[in-house]
């Protein structure tokens, strides 16, 4: 019986060797190739196999396998067989594409290096040139605006003769222009104006300087001129912009419709309706605190120069009713009634045309809501106030009546 498993035990040692040798390092080398990522497991038959492949170079006798080896033998034949194990973690290129997208860029711009430093020149020339525009833009309105000050400063400036020079070095020297007269200085104002809209074209500068031109035109009659100013002016993005602008070019283009009806009477009717137009989208297109007053008095002021007196005194009393009204205020003081001087000549031109319309001056109130006072009355107390300061009374305002 021991002989039988002898020669089976031989037989089939006999086929293994005749077989290819697992162990050799061929063998080894295939297979470590044919590996994904080795466990501990592997890595420890691994180093067993390298071990019984010394062992063989050394020249030893081929014996009977023993049981460690032929387990170290399947195991690497198992290992040989492996398909590649698959990957259970994410790499950065599966999770994010913008990488592998970055990486494709970076290729192209090392392939494409010239090219990228002519986009990289054009890019910087590009934006130096609207720094550059910007510096310059906001220089030129910064100029624009000091011509601008300027003019205005020409147009209020003082008339009369300069002060003469007394050789008195600690008198104050007032540096505020001086013109002989009304119209050297207008000119003055005038000039400077234009040279704003020539030196600075469609700047707001330039615009506002329109505006000023318009009004000076008309301290000049001519109302064609001024009315061209203002129409240019009322077109402008200022003027959609800024409100005032808007009704400040409305006004001043019914005042030259006003001044053309007066120079050419025989056409009166039609510059008198177009001035009664402007001053109508006045009052409903212009959303600024006091216009729609304004306008409501221009228009009764047009309609009484066209002889519709009943449609100026309608006009007048609901324009005598809004300027009634005290204006909102928190702290709830009493408050005079809103634009006080456009009610004064309101009310002046209602009491022209029908009095019993109108209050008459005594009833007027001031801006404070005292009843308006007499210059005999604002005497009387006055003389008042110093008698009783000389006999120890009440200083002055000590004592209110």
């Amino acid at each position: 019986m021991t002989d039988e498993k002898t020669s089976e035990d031989e037989a089939k040692d006999d086929a293994e060797e005749r077989a290819p040798d697992s162990a050799s390092p061929e063998a080894i080398a295939r297979r470590v190739a044919a590996l994904g990522e080795e466990d501990q497991s592997e890595k420890l038959a691994r180093d067993e196999e390298r071990k019984l492949a010394e062992r063989r170079a050394v020249g030893k006798k081929k014996t009977k396998k023993g049981g460690l080896e032929v387990s170290a033998s399947k195991k690497l034949s198992k290992i040989g067989t492996r398909a590649e194990p698959k990957r259970t973690l994410a790499v950065a290129a599966d999770a994010d594409p913008l990488i592998e997208k970055t990486a494709k860029l970076s290729e192209w711009a090392k392939e494409n290096q010239k090219t990228v430093q002519v986009v990289g020149a054009l890019l910087a020339a590009a934006l130096l040139g609207i720094a550059g525009f910007l510096y310059v833009e906001h220089k030129h309105e910064t100029e624009a605006s000091v011509l601008l000050t300027k003019a205005v400063e020409d147009e209020r400036a003082r008339i009369g003769e300069p002060p003469k020079d007394d050789g008195d070095d600690k008198a104050p020297v007032d540096p505020s222009p001086m013109f002989k007269t009304y119209d050297l200085r207008r000119e003055a104002a005038l000039a400077k104006y234009r040279e704003v809209e020539t030196r600075f074209p469609k700047t707001g500068a330039a615009i506002l300087a329109r505006l000023a031109e318009g009004s000076l035109l008309l301290d000049k009659h001519e109302p064609d001129p001024a009315a061209a100013a203002f129409t240019e002016v009322k077109g402008s993005p200022l003027a959609a912009a800024d409100q005032e602008v808007k009704g400040r070019a409305l006004e001043g283009l019914g005042f030259a419709y006003e001044l053309k009806a007066q120079a050419v009477p025989a056409e009166a009717p039609k510059y008198l309706d177009e001035a009664a137009k402007a001053y109508k989208e006045l009052e409903s297109s212009v959303d600024v605190r006091g216009f729609k007053e304004l306008a409501m008095y221009h228009q009764a002021r047009v309609a009484q120069a066209r002889g519709e007196k009943d449609k100026a005194k309608e006009l007048l009393i609901s324009l005598k009713e809004r300027l009634g009204k005290t204006e909102d205020n928190a702290s709830n003081v009493p408050q005079g009634p809103a634009f006080p001087y456009l009610k004064e000549v309101a009310m002046d031109r209602l009491r022209e045309i029908d009095p019993s319309a109108a209050p008459t001056k005594s009833q007027q109130t001031t801006p404070g809501g005292n009843p308006s006072l007499s210059p005999a009355q604002i005497r009387k107390m006055i003389e008042d106030a110093q008698k009783k300061q000389k006999s120890g009374g009440a200083p002055p305002g000590g004592d209110r009546h």
